[in-house]
């Protein structure tokens, strides 16, 4: 009995290995090009806790190399913003925190406390997805608009760059880390609205709040209950983004330590820039 071969248009559903271009073929013909292939290779099995090792004796390295009088010059700085100093070093260190296997577990715990325990109520999750927007652009705007009006142009001007510039380094952090957000890499969470995009270290609300307490806070005439409301405030905007599953508490942590850290950085560009106006005058 003859048979007859039937030739079917459907795809093959085997992964079959993809040709290698052309131009690539003949990069790894050539004996540099191969060789910058193999090392650009090993450095992509670089582990984090590696990365970390290098880049520390490095800095180790060119630390060394400096003259005394740049120490000098940097501990009078030191000095002068403290402050700024030790905020910028609990960020790395809630940063190099991730490497921790533990502080995973930890993080997953409290934030389940946040997210799952307890009543979840409809009314109560409007209120939070209400109260999470505190940290977005649109009281940003407001708040320009009172440091406009109420303070300086020029203050509200840098409030409203320095915001960008906040953003743009949150995302650059976010791109950089990777970390994934508690409705990836957790079972049972529950995420209250659109599930965010983009990756979870660090929020970018809760900086966003602490980053416009700090700084309004610095031009407000208010009192010490003053400063503990707004603070709260921008607690509850942290607060939030783990009630809606969206952050980690070390995402929230690290961007509300980025945010006040932020917010006098712009206090102190602030203060450079009025003196230069009023030595023009």
């Amino acid at each position: 009995m003859n048979t007859i071969g039937i030739t079917s248009n459907q795809p093959n559903n085997s992964r079959s290995p993809k040709p290698m271009p052309e131009l690539l073929l003949k990069l790894k013909e050539n004996n540099q090009c191969a060789f910058c292939y193999k090392v650009l290779q090993k450095i992509r099995r670089i582990r984090p806790v590696q990365w970390v090792l290098i880049i520390s004796a490095a800095l180790l390295g060119f630390a060394s190399l400096l003259p005394q009088s740049f120490w000098l010059g940097l501990r009078s700085m030191a000095a002068e913003h403290i402050t700024e100093l030790v905020l910028l070093m609990l960020f790395g260190a809630i940063t190099l925190s991730l490497l921790w296997a533990s502080g995973q577990k930890i993080d997953a715990a409290v934030f389940r406390f946040f997210n799952t325990r307890g009543t979840r109520t409809p009314w109560l999750d409007n209120i939070m997805r209400t109260l999470t927007e505190l940290g977005n652009g649109f009281v940003t705007g407001l708040v320009a608009v009172y440091l406009y009006a109420r303070v300086s142009p020029h203050v509200s001007y840098v409030f409203v760059l320095s915001s960008l510039l906040l953003w743009l380094l949150v995302e650059a952090i976010k791109a950089i880390l990777r970390r994934e957000r508690p409705f990836t890499g957790l079972k049972d969470v529950r995420v209250v609205g659109q599930r965010a995009r983009g990756k979870s270290f660090p929020s970018g609300h809760t900086s966003q709040a602490f980053y416009t307490a700090t700084l309004l806070l610095a031009y407000m005439d208010g009192n010490v209950i003053a400063h503990i409301i707004i603070y709260a405030i921008a607690l509850v905007v942290g607060i939030t983004r783990m009630y809606l599953g969206m952050h980690y508490p070390r995402d929230v942590i690290a961007g509300a330590t980025l945010g006040i850290f932020w917010g006098c950085i712009g206090i102190i560009v602030n203060t450079h820039i009025a003196e230069s106006f009023l030595k023009a005058m």
